[in-house]
């Protein structure tokens, strides 16, 4: 089957998860930055779970963009995935607002581990579905850059408990690798054609 209605679900769902996040964020009462300090452990979960979310969306895109087709375990191998994502303005939100404590800290970071291993789920299934010679998995190839987010959040959730401030900065640490322009997918497309 073809890929583009999987595409568009997966848009319209991260869109929304985003719009989420973003109403969710309440004005602060007061006209001075005063005001807004109090506001901050909002603002940052707002902020970190935007990258996180923007993240996803383009390595989603990367990725369906170097395969043709999808088949039944595709699509429920997205939906897992988007079933995690939809966490993310509960568990920002709670964060957050509870600025940074340890149970809400680790919960965010069992939602970004059990995304990342849905992300993980959902190449496996494309690779064995296009087969081990396709583009996307010559480009995916030992995925060392998942497989290390997936650690870092391993480490953090427990972190979270003996110091929060390690398991935020193992959390920012690892959107800062994804954020490094990753070209694999691009040139294993180029390649392709």
């Amino acid at each position: 089957m073809g890929k583009n209605r999987l595409e568009a679900f997966s848009d319209g769902v991260i869109a929304i998860i985003i719009t989420i996040m973003v109403l969710e964020m309440k004005v602060p009462h007061g006209d001075d930055l005063a005001s807004l300090r109090l506001i901050y452990p909002v603002f940052f979960s707002y902020i970190l779970s935007f990258v996180y979310t923007g993240i996803y969306w383009n390595n989603h895109h990367h990725m369906l963009h170097a395969v043709q087709k999808i088949n039944g375990p595709v699509l429920w191998a997205n939906l897992h995935l988007l079933f995690w994502l939809s966490l993310i303005p509960f568990a920002t939100g709670w964060m957050g607002e509870n600025h940074f404590s340890e149970v809400p800290t680790a919960l965010y970071g069992m939602v970004l581990l059990m995304a990342g291993i849905a992300y993980y789920i959902l190449s496996r299934s494309l690779i064995k579905l296009h087969g081990k010679d396709s583009p996307l998995s010559k480009a995916i190839g030992s995925d060392t850059k998942g497989k290390l987010s997936v650690v870092g959040y391993a480490i953090a959730i427990p972190l979270s408990f003996v110091n929060r401030w390690v398991a935020l900065a193992l959390y920012v640490l690892v959107a800062i690798m994804w954020l490094i322009p990753d070209r694999r997918i691009e040139k294993a497309i180029e390649k392709g054609m």
